[in-house]
């Protein structure tokens, strides 16, 4: 079990380096191939030394080692979430598609929340290509189509339905959102995380109006709770739903 989870886990983190890419780029509607890796300052291209994960950024003690510009903390950071998921999905499903099919989720999850959390939007080329993915690995892998499409289709009427009932609470980006995470969650894990992810980030509001960091006229991004609560569906969803199920029937 040591080795695959290791090579998931190296698998994640030249994922992450990439995906870095993409919320770099992505926002300011630059290509995500051309040019090269180069540092954002001076515009010099990266060498492979420079581009290895995790090492890179502890080799270069956080700084451009061409003009000494402090390199962020979000790039190790989602290098190292993204080979953590990897990991997580290998020790839930195994060494199977489905292991594949939710790192492939995870990937999505963090670009979503990465993106959203600085720049407030969820673009519509990463919901989009995130779907064709889901899609595409679906039929390979021969998943339920009809789970996943009513996953879909629930998830983004219900969030389509509280965006026209309480204006301003939520922008499209979270509706859309909302019908990806559905279909790779499929009926009835939908719920779970969705709900989950409501959860959360009310919690979380709530706590930063308590401590006074946020005011009441503040918006929230909520792209990156309803990750959080797509990866606890994935993990935790089936074991929530076989315990709260026969609740309801009682």
């Amino acid at each position: 079990m040591a080795v695959p989870a290791f090579l998931f886990a190296l698998f994640g983190l030249a994922v992450g380096s990439f995906l870095n890419v993409v919320i770099y780029r992505v926002p300011r509607r630059e290509s995500i191939a051309v040019p090269p890796s180069h540092c954002p300052h001076c515009g010099v291209r990266l060498s492979p030394a420079e581009l290895v994960p995790l090492l890179s950024f502890a080799w270069q003690r956080g700084r451009c080692r061409h003009c000494g510009a402090p390199i962020g903390w979000r790039y190790p950071a989602v290098e190292a979430l993204t080979g953590l998921l990897f990991v997580l999905a290998y020790l839930r499903f195994g060494w199977t598609g489905l292991a594949l099919y939710w790192s492939v989720f995870a990937a999505l999850l963090v670009v979503v929340a990465c993106i959203d959390w600085e720049y407030r939007i969820i673009p519509n080329v990463v919901l989009g290509a995130g779907l064709a993915l889901g899609l595409v690995i679906s039929l390979v892998l021969r998943l339920p189509l009809p789970a996943a499409a009513l996953g879909l289709a629930s998830g983004f009427g219900v969030f389509l339905l509280l965006a026209v009932a309480w204006s301003g609470a939520m922008g499209a980006g979270d509706v859309k959102l909302a019908g990806v995470l559905g279909w790779y969650l499929g009926w009835p894990l939908v719920v779970v995380g969705l709900f989950g992810g409501i959860l959360v980030g009310a919690l979380v509001g709530l706590v930063l109006l308590i401590t006074r960091r946020k005011a009441a006229r503040d918006q929230i991004p909520l792209g990156p709770f309803l990750a959080l609560g797509a990866v606890l569906a994935v993990l935790f969803g089936r074991e929530l739903l076989d315990w709260y199920l026969p609740l309801l029937r009682w």
